[in-house]
């Protein structure tokens, strides 16, 4: 295996064994604690433009097979660990992950300080970074790094271009596609749900010409103030049909009701997140993908209550609209990866939309 470099905009540089794609590469270095889950965190399109830090010491031991993916097509910009396995063991496995980044054109690296590298992010925030060859002049990339902003259009770029079902005899659910992973479209399929699959660019006229029992908001990628026209289509559906919103679906709601959000300085991003109910006081371990969360303090004066919160650090994990059958995680109930402690939500919104069709129904 070649030599790289893993070269970040601080100045720290990291030499290790390259594996993957031989091609360079530049992206938001973050974190992913989750001690399972490689493949399906590789193929979650949320994590478009990142560089992503497995913090487990071994990862592709169990190697990568068919039935885990959660995308056809990953956009995730490279791979970092400290041992990658050559030899994977288990009756799924159909390749190593080495392989499969290289059939997808993603480079990684091993060999690394992942102990040092996380702290490094969790002292100074998320931060540019590149993998290299050791040709590379360190101080150039450096500068390079420290010159040029990444791009903010990774819901465009991951997002659909045209809408296709999902069909189903039960409720028909339009789910919109911001970066949506395959979890999600399962978990409908499951319970028998109609779904159509749109764009993150469709108007709300669109969609409620469709006539759906009730709109779904994906997770997705990067901030959600770069994601204007969702937020508008939002605003004009929110009483118009029951909603439920994920992860930056929770963001983009939260933002149409009048609320703010911020970037975290290193994001939640793991399969072990404790979240408390705060209407049951239970607590759930919860798969997470994020790095901007919702204000405490915009709330104020919006039609929003909490909850659910952060254990670890106290954020907004769950809102719910006052006046409006809409409520929003900022977790991944679908897990892939992670625990199922929050599969229910999928059933609770099945109930909203049962209710507001019979509600419908009587008005009628």
């Amino acid at each position: 295996m070649l030599k790289k470099q893993l070269i970040l905009e601080d100045g720290t540089i990291m030499v290790g064994k390259g594996f993957g794609s031989e091609d360079a590469t530049v992206g938001e270095v973050v974190f992913n604690t989750g001690m399972t889950g490689y493949q399906e965190t590789i193929t979650d399109p949320s994590y478009c433009g990142q560089i992503v830090t497995f913090t487990y010491p071994l990862i592709g031991n169990y190697g990568v097979n068919r039935d885990d993916f959660e995308s056809v097509n990953p956009v995730i910009k490279g791979v970092v660990v400290k041992e990658a396995a050559d030899y994977p063991v288990n009756w799924r496995s159909e390749m190593s992950i080495d392989e499969y980044l290289k059939k997808k054109n993603i480079p990684g690296i091993a060999g690394i300080d992942t102990r040092k590298l996380t702290r490094i992010i969790r002292s100074f925030g998320t931060l540019k970074g590149a993998i290299c060859s050791m040709e590379e002049d360190a101080e150039a990339v450096i500068k390079k790094l420290k010159a040029e902003a990444l791009p903010n259009d990774q819901v465009q770029q991951v997002s659909i271009r045209q809408a296709y079902p999902s069909p189903g005899r039960g409720h028909h659910i339009v789910l919109v596609d911001f970066g949506a992973k395959h979890g999600i479209l399962r978990e409908l399929n499951k319970r028998n749900c109609d779904v159509t699959v749109v764009p993150y660019n469709t108007t709300a006229e669109t969609i409620l010409a469709m006539r759906p029992d009730g709109v779904m908001l994906s997770n997705g990628p990067g901030d959600p103030k770069d994601v204007k026209e969702a937020i508008v289509m939002v605003q004009q559906l929110i009483g118009n049909t029951p909603f439920f919103g994920i992860c930056l679906g929770h963001q983009l709601f939260a933002l149409a009701c009048g609320a703010d959000t911020y970037k975290m300085k290193f994001g939640h991003r793991g399969s072990n997140h404790p979240v408390r109910d705060l209407k049951t006081g239970k607590v759930a371990l919860t798969s997470q993908n994020h790095g901007y969360a919702v204000s405490d303090e915009s709330l104020v004066n919006t039609p929003l209550i909490v909850t659910q919160r952060a254990l670890n650090d106290g954020t907004i994990e769950g809102l719910e609209h006052k006046n409006a059958p809409a409520f929003t995680v900022q977790y991944h109930p679908e897990a892939s990866p992670g625990p199922e402690d929050t599969n229910y939500l999928f059933d609770e919104f099945l109930k909203t939309v049962a209710k507001w069709k019979e509600g419908a129904l009587h008005h009628a």
